[in-house]
């Protein structure tokens, strides 16, 4: 449920060469293969990387499709944990273009942050970092895949799959719940996996809230990490007081 007055949506179109959307569980393995979609939490991280601040929770709407899914595989040169070199082959996403609608709302588990809860603010610093490219580096599921973002209007220009009217893609990674977004006492000072199952609609992909999700499998205990003037590592609206 939403708990801010405003929309505080965002409209962007990353971009990029290839993409590597994995399922974390297979990653363990000296050979990865990408989904065939962008994951909600690899959007969300993209979304984070342009802006991001504890007092706000990040949540992907939805995403449009704009360029035929294909797939590259390459042979890459990977580390042994033992030492030494192995052959392996990734398969990558290649020539990923995507059109991202989302929004924020509060951060309900950070309290300690009220002060920093002003939308108009956080909402035109996020328009203005798409507009600039993003804050940190943007990658499309892995490091070597380097991304683009930039504002889009959702729904604009032709999408390689707007006259099809449903694709399903079966049981898939949706994303992980970390302790400081917990939502409900089985999430609370948790790691929780969630699963869906996605389906595309003309080309649009809407994605659940993680609470929405119909699995989820908590994984480890964790803590929330804490922020504030008491820890010495966030002030919110405090930095803009008047020195006296």
């Amino acid at each position: 449920m939403k708990n801010t007055e405003h929309d505080n949506t965002v409209e962007f179109m990353v971009t990029g060469d290839y993409g590597l959307f994995t399922d974390p569980i297979m990653r363990v393995g000296g050979e990865k293969c990408t989904y065939q979609i962008p994951t909600y939490e690899a959007l969300k991280g993209i979304l984070q990387s342009v802006y991001w601040k504890p007092t706000i929770i990040w949540y992907i709407d939805a995403v449009r499709i704009m360029n035929p899914i294909q797939m590259e595989s390459k042979g890459m040169r990977t580390i042994k944990y033992g030492g030494g070199n192995d052959l392996s082959y990734y398969t990558y996403l290649k020539k990923c273009a995507y059109q991202v609608r989302a929004h924020f709302e509060w951060n309900e588990n950070r309290p300690e942050l009220v002060q920093d809860r002003n939308e108009n603010k956080h909402h035109e610093i996020a328009k203005r970092m798409i507009k600039k490219g993003g804050r940190r580096d943007i990658f499309l599921g892995a490091r070597e895949c380097q991304g683009y973002v930039e504002p889009c209007v959702f729904d604009s220009g032709k999408g390689a799959y707007d006259d099809i009217p449903e694709l399903s893609f079966g049981l898939m990674y949706h994303g992980i719940t970390y302790a400081d977004e917990s939502y409900s006492s089985e999430t609370e000072g948790k790691m929780t996996v969630n699963l869906w199952y996605p389906v595309m609609k003309n080309g649009v992909i809407k994605f659940p809230r993680p609470e929405e999700c119909p699995v989820h499998k908590p994984v480890r205990n964790m803590k929330m990490k804490k922020f504030g003037e008491a820890e010495n590592n966030f002030t919110g609206l405090g930095e803009f007081r008047e020195v006296t």
